[in-house]
């Protein structure tokens, strides 16, 4: 913690990095990336243990990682480069700088679920099952990436004086808060709120309360609803639609979307042919059994 405001006031915070990365020999690394490549290992090695445990092949969740994890890098950087594009206008060559930040978590997510659930499904393994293994898993990934908003010194919300107000520097500052040194921590909220959500969804998987795919829109709402609570917090410059931030539409449309899709599988009786328990071989079926 550190004191920062005048003497007659001070007030504790949370100090931001001195820098957003280091040298090594001619390498410069960036702890945002660092961070996000920190949270893809956590998730796959909570993935890997989790789908294990349920009788699964580890190697099966590398293999949907070796695809997925790149295509929700590209789908995050599309959902922020569309969504934000009036800042690349000039200089679009900064398209592929993701290591100076802006990856549309949305987008990400959207694209790299699809594209591992295509993956196990074209090597025939239980998607249900898988979805269970790894959702709880995706949310900890962000958790451990938003700290790399912290080393850039973005994705803050207003001023404040709370005790965990975290310091920007003044070249970072909005100009409307130019005299401001500490702000709330809206990417530490997200992370925490992320954080609880993991919890929510293995809490709630192991007790057996949910039916096949049930995990999935139960995830996507619960994400609508902390982000939609922490993009009304944040006061960094964004699209708008109708005088509405658009992250806002996009949670809104999120916790929707999740709800519905969660009431009618909820409702539905009769499983699909992909909806098999787990077998012996890691696969849908019936289990193996050594004749």
């Amino acid at each position: 913690m550190a004191l920062v405001g005048t003497p007659a006031q001070i007030v504790a915070s949370i100090p931001s990095p001195p820098s957003n990365g280091f040298e090594l020999g001619p390498l410069t690394f960036r702890y945002y990336g660092l961070m996000i490549a920190l949270g893809v290992l956590a998730a796959v090695q909570m993935g890997v243990r989790r789908w294990e445990a349920r009788g699964g092949d580890g190697d099966d969740i590398l293999e949907i990682a070796k695809w997925a994890v790149p295509a929700g890098l590209i789908g995050a950087r599309l959902y922020h480069v569309i969504t934000d594009w009036k800042r690349f206008q000039g200089r679009w060559f900064d398209v592929v700088k993701v290591w100076e930040g802006g990856l549309g978590i949305p987008g990400g997510l959207v694209l790299g679920v699809a594209v591992g659930a295509w993956v196990a499904k074209r090597n025939g393994w239980s998607i249900p099952d898988l979805l269970d293994a790894t959702i709880p898993g995706i949310p900890v990934a962000q958790a451990i990436g938003r700290l790399g908003n912290w080393f850039n010194q973005e994705i803050f919300g207003k001023p404040s004086d709370l005790p965990w107000a975290v310091e920007i520097d003044e070249r970072y500052r909005p100009a409307e808060f130019a005299d401001s040194p500490a702000f709330q921590p809206t990417f530490l909220y997200e992370g925490l709120l992320n954080l609880a959500i993991a919890a929510t969804l293995i809490f709630v998987e192991k007790r057996k309360w949910l039916k096949p795919w049930q995990i999935l829109p139960l995830w996507i709402a619960m994400y609508g609803v902390a982000r939609f609570i922490v993009e009304g917090l944040r006061i960094d410059e964004a699209s708008l639609i109708a005088g509405i931030r658009v992250n806002h539409w996009v949670s809104g449309a999120a916790v929707l979307i999740g709800v519905v899709w969660f009431v009618l599988l909820g409702r539905r009786e009769t499983p699909a042919e992909d909806d098999q328990p787990l077998a012996d071989d890691g696969k849908t079926g019936t289990p193996k059994v050594d004749v």
